[in-house]
Formats: structure tokens, sequence, C-alpha cells
């Protein structure tokens, strides 16, 4: 049986299924073996030194990167070459990046009813009323009509993260979310984020956040040098890391 026809019989249970995946940038070996299982309504927060292939293992999973070697199956299709099965992925799964992606000419509003009229042809006063509700939900409403340019770091990300919820995603994935906001705009995006985790979202969060990770994730995941060392639930994973470079990683960031 394929990987992609158990996850389907698994349906319920199994989002997302990475076997033996290896991936290269030219010579350089940038994802080594990666074997990963991901359940409906996990939360997993990956973290690593930089360079370690966090981001590119969650680009994998949309196919923003290709990976050369394995499988990647999300929620029963597998991602090939095959753009029908890349499409049917991306609409399944909602990313939210570093440096927002907004479109600068929209509106904040605009930002978030572009994709489900044009992808999902939603009417569009019907995407603009679901619109308004993922803003209030992220709590800006009042920005609606605002352009990116207009609005602060914490407020742009919020609307990214509104905007990727507009598409009824199964899947999220955060490519760290925080880590070009000032201090006191992370704390807006992470109570976004954790309000949306308490909802039964299935949540991969690559983050320095590690109070994030403590409150939020039921497993984390620690890379180096383009392979998974080590994954354990929070308590264990801070408290008797396993493995000597995860001890020593820690060790420069708490």
């Amino acid at each position: 049986m394929s990987s992609a026809e158990k996850t389907k019989t698994n349906g319920s249970e199994i989002m997302i299924t990475i076997e033996s995946m290896h991936k290269w940038f030219g010579d350089f070996h940038v994802l080594k073996n990666i074997n990963l299982e991901v359940k409906r309504g996990a939360k997993i927060v990956i973290c690593g030194p930089s360079g370690s292939g966090k981001s590119t293992l969650i680009r994998c999973i949309n196919r923003l990167e290709e990976h050369q070697q394995g499988s990647i199956v999300v929620d029963g299709t597998e991602l090939t070459s095959d753009l029908k099965n890349i499409e049917i992925v991306r609409s399944e799964v909602g990313m939210v990046f570093q440096h927002f992606n907004l479109f600068p000419h929209l509106t904040a509003l605009e930002n978030c009813t572009l994709a489900p009229i044009w992808v999902r042809k939603t009417p569009k006063a019907e995407a603009e009323d679901s619109a308004m509700e993922y803003l209030k939900r992220v709590k800006i409403p009042e920005q609606a009509n605002k352009y990116p340019g207009q609005l602060s770091g914490g407020q742009q990300q919020r609307v990214a993260i509104a905007r990727s919820l507009c598409m009824n995603p199964r899947i999220m994935l955060f490519d760290e979310p925080t880590s070009a906001l000032d201090p006191e705009m992370i704390k807006e995006v992470l109570e976004v984020m954790t309000e949306l985790a308490e909802s039964g979202m299935t949540m991969l969060v690559v983050t320095h956040e590690m109070g994030f990770a403590t409150a939020v994730a039921d497993s984390v995941i620690f890379m180096d040098e383009g392979e998974i060392i080590e994954r354990n639930d929070p308590h264990n994973f801070f408290k008797n890391p396993q493995h000597e470079r995860t001890k020593l990683f820690l060790s420069q960031i708490l």
C-alpha cells in the first residue's frame, strides 16, 4: 500500500506523512532522510539553529520547495510534479511567512478576499463577509480598508493569518512568523496563533519562541544540519533533552 493510500485509509487521523525525504540545493544536502508523521489537530514546533533546514522542510510541505527523494503525502495527496496534486495541497494548506508577503496595492480586506474569489470562485459579497469575520478573529476588523503600508508589522502579520484562514485550510504552516517583528508586536501575533491552536487547527510552526512551544505545542522537533535530531513533548524536550546537540542549542537560547 502506498503512503498516499495509507494516509487516505487513516484519513481521519494522519494529515502529513513524510518518508525518507531528501532535498539538495545543487551539491548542498539541505534535508537528510526526513521521516515525519503529523496527526490531525497536532501542534508541532520546529526549532534549531539557522541553516538547519527548518524553513525548507515546511516549504516542501506545500511544494514551495521541491524534494528530490522520498515521499510527502498531505491529507491523502502525494506531492509530485503533478500540478493538479500541488493545487489540491495548496488549497488545503495555509502558509504564513516571516515577512508577511501581503500585496501592497490591496487593502487588508482585498488581500483576504483575493484567493477565495479567484481560486474558490466565492461570490465577492460572501468572500467579504467571511474575510471580515476572520479579521475580527485576529482582532483588527477596523483596519480592513487600510493598505499594508499603513499597518504595523504585528497588524500585517495578523492580516496574513486572516488571509490564510479565509481559504478554510486544514493545515497551517508558519515560517518564523514573529522574527521580523518588534518585541511588543510578537505577543499580539502569538495570542492569535494560540487561539488558532486551541480551535483544533493542525499547525507546524518554525519559531524561536520557546514560550509558545511550551504553552501550545504537543510536540517539539529539533533540527540540525538538515536532520531531525530529536522529537519530544515540550516538557521532556526542555527538561530532559536526549541528544547532545539539543542540549547545546537549548543552553544557547534559554
